[in-house]
C-alpha cells in the first residue's frame, strides 16, 4: 500500500485520499446496537419511488438507496472510506505520526471526512432533524489520517425527495485553530464522493461540445483502480455520469459546479452494498481551503433508467438556468 502510495506521490491530496478509501480495508467490525440501526432506519425518506437513509452513527451520510419497498441497497458502504459523503482537503501535506497520524496515510493534509477515520472512529452527530420530505444533519468530522480526532469544522447537510430525485447541499464551516497545514493550497474537491455497488457497472455520461441538446451518450469503458487509478474525466459537458446495469438502470450524479470528474471501479462486477469491490464516481472542483472558510455546493442523486437519468438532470439544469 505504501509504495501504491508513493507512485502516485506527485498527484493531488483528493486522489490519494480515494484510493487510500478502496484500499484501506480492514476485517469488517460489529455493525451498531440495536438502538442506534433503529435510529438510523427511522432517518430516512421514502415517496413511493425512491427509499433514502442516512446513518445518524457516521455523521449523518447517506447509507442507503433503494426503489421503494425494495430491501436492495445500491450504496456500497464496506467500511468508513464508501457511502454517499462529504470530503475534503486543504493545507500542506504533515508527518504527525508522533501525534496518531497513520503511517499508511502520513505525510497528509487537513482532510475531514463525514462518516469517520481510518481506524473507524466515527463522526458525532451534533443535530439532526426530519421533516416529511427532507432531512437535516449537522456532524462534527474526523481527520481521516489521525486517530480519533475530531476536525476542527462543521458539516451540515440537507436533503429532500423529488420523485426519483434525491437533492442534496452540503456545506463546511471550517474552525481551524492550528498554525500546522498552512493555507494557500488549491485541492481537487469532492463534490462529493459517491460509491454505488458494483453491480452497476456500465458507464454512461456526455463528452461532447453540443451538451443539452440529447446528443449521443458515451460509453467509456470502466477504469479497474487496480491497472493504476480511477478513469479522469475533465470534459464532462452536462455534469453528471452514471454507473448503471445491463438493464440500463442504476445511479446518476448530477453536480452543476463540477469541473471534472473521477470514476471507475475497484474490485469486481457484481459486488452488493457490503461488497469490497464497488463504483465510484466523484465530481470535483478546485478550490482553496482557509482556516476559517465555508463552502457549500449542490448535486442530484438520480435513480431509474438511463434515459430518465439524463431526462431529469437537463429538467434541474432548465430550472436552475431560469432562476
Amino acid at each position: 500500500m505504501k509504495t501504491y502510495i508513493k507512485n502516485y506521490a506527485g498527484s493531488s491530496i483528493a486522489f490519494l485520499l480515494i484510493t487510500a478509501h478502496v484500499w484501506a480495508q480492514k476485517p469488517a467490525t460489529v455493525s451498531a446496537t440495536n438502538a442506534s440501526q433503529l435510529k438510523t432506519e427511522e432517518f430516512g425518506l421514502t415517496n413511493g419511488k425512491i427509499h433514502i437513509m442516512q446513518d445518524l452513527t457516521r455523521g449523518g451520510a447517506i447509507c442507503f438507496i433503494s426503489k421503494a419497498n425494495d430491501p436492495r441497497n445500491i450504496v456500497n458502504i464496506s467500511d468508513e472510506g464508501r457511502y454517499i459523503q462529504q470530503s475534503y482537503y486543504a493545507g500542506k501535506k504533515l508527518n504527525r505520526q508522533t501525534e496518531g497520524q497513520s503511517k499508511d496515510w502520513s505525510p497528509w493534509s487537513w482532510n475531514p471526512i463525514q462518516v469517520g477515520d481510518y481506524a473507524r472512529n466515527r463522526a458525532v452527530v451534533l443535530s439532526s432533524e426530519k421533516t416529511n420530505n427532507s432531512l437535516y444533519v449537522k456532524c462534527t468530522p474526523m481527520l481521516w489520517d489521525m486517530n480519533n480526532k475530531p476536525a476542527e469544522a462543521i458539516m451540515e447537510q440537507w436533503t429532500s425527495l423529488e420523485g426519483n430525485v434525491i437533492k442534496v447541499r452540503n456545506k463546511l464551516t471550517c474552525l481551524r485553530t492550528d498554525t500546522l497545514y498552512g493555507e494557500g493550497a488549491m485541492n481537487n474537491q469532492e463534490i462529493p464522493a459517491v460509491y454505488p455497488i458494483s453491480a452497476l457497472n456500465n458507464l454512461y455520461s456526455y463528452f461532447g461540445s453540443v451538451p443539452f441538446t440529447n446528443a449521443s451518450m458515451d460509453h467509456p469503458e470502466v477504469v479497474d483502480l487496480g491497472s493504476g487509478f480511477w478513469g479522469r474525466y475533465k470534459t464532462v459537458s452536462e455534469k453528471w455520469m452514471a454507473f448503471v446495469d445491463d438493464n440500463n438502470w442504476g445511479m446518476g450524479v448530477y453536480s452543476p459546479s463540477a469541473t471534472s470528474f473521477l470514476a471507475g471501479k475497484a474490485g469486481k462486477v457484481g459486488g452488493e452494498s457490503n461488497s469490497t469491490s464497488t463504483s465510484y464516481i466523484a465530481p470535483l472542483r478546485k478550490e482553496k481551503l482557509m482556516k476559517n472558510s465555508v463552502t457549500e455546493f449542490e448535486y442530484y442523486l438520480i435513480i431509474g433508467t438511463l434515459e430518465e437519468i439524463r431526462s431529469a438532470v437537463y429538467q434541474i439544469d432548465k430550472t436552475l438556468n431560469s432562476k
